[in-house]
């Protein structure tokens, strides 16, 4: 396991300065949202190379504006066309990942439908996927959708295909569930790993070792599924120092990974 961050939480006025910040903070990996140009993508790679740096993934952008899950056609076309821009800029810049929201149910969209309209898109793009070598990583969010470990990889294993994988949010689920649990039921179909801090007392986003997870035991299933890949944090750092803070979360995950 290595450390990744994403990399719009990097300070940083320039692409080339988030990556060096990434680089001198000690991340191995960063985590860049949708790139929606070939010059973008080449920049995107030539920043990495240049400070050893990898991409580990891909955040897709267009998920939440245009859900695949939307009842109108055309939203999921725009929806589909944006994991095509993100499937692209995983492939010039050596990622493995992309990450889907796969629905959102809401007022408007049953879990039934949501459930059926993201299937058919997924099935839709994973051809494209698979051509490029880029597996497309469904997360668990807040959108009201595969609530429990079990329904999560009930929804992977639909696909039966190693390009359609689960992308696990530690954080995210400590609302509504038990982190280590998901981690030891979703098992081999975890392609990538998100972590922030959460405290289930307060229902709020705190810094990775103030909330109420118990980082000793998501670590212990990780290993024992056998994951071995990037942990990308998904916060920012406390106080108006950007590199301090991020600095601050580096060497909280430090701590984190040494745990037994």
């Amino acid at each position: 396991m290595h450390k990744g961050i994403c990399l719009g939480l990097v300070p940083g006025s320039s692409v080339e300065e988030k990556y060096a910040n990434a680089a001198k903070l000690g991340f191995a990996s960063v985590e860049p949202a949708t790139l929606r140009t070939a010059d973008e993508r080449e920049q995107h790679r030539e920043c990495a190379e240049k400070n050893g740096v990898a991409v580990s993934s891909i955040m897709n952008s267009d998920h939440w504006g245009s859900p695949l899950s939307d009842p109108d056609p055309d939203v999921r076309k725009k929806s589909l066309d944006g994991i095509a821009q993100s499937i692209e800029s995983a492939a010039v810049l050596g990622a493995d990942t992309v990450l889907v929201v796969p629905a959102v149910v809401n007022a408007e969209v049953s879990y039934e439908d949501a459930w059926e309209r993201s299937y058919a898109s997924l099935q839709e793009i994973l051809p494209l996927a698979k051509e490029k070598g880029v597996c497309l990583a469904v997360e668990n969010v807040w959108n009201k959708f595969l609530l429990s470990p079990i329904e999560f990889a009930d929804y992977v294993d639909g696909f039966d295909d190693e390009f359609l994988a689960a992308y696990f949010d530690v954080g995210n689920i400590v609302a509504y569930g038990i982190p280590q649990q998901w981690i030891r039921t979703l098992g081999k179909r975890l392609k990538k790993i998100h972590i922030k801090g959460f405290d289930g007392g307060t229902h709020a986003w705190v810094q990775l070792l103030a909330g109420s997870i118990d980082w000793a035991a998501v670590m212990s299933a990780l290993r024992e599924v056998g994951y071995d890949d990037a942990i990308t944090a998904e916060l920012r750092g406390e106080g108006d120092d950007q590199m301090a803070g991020i600095a601050q979360i580096s060497a909280d995950m430090d701590e984190i990974f040494a745990m037994e």
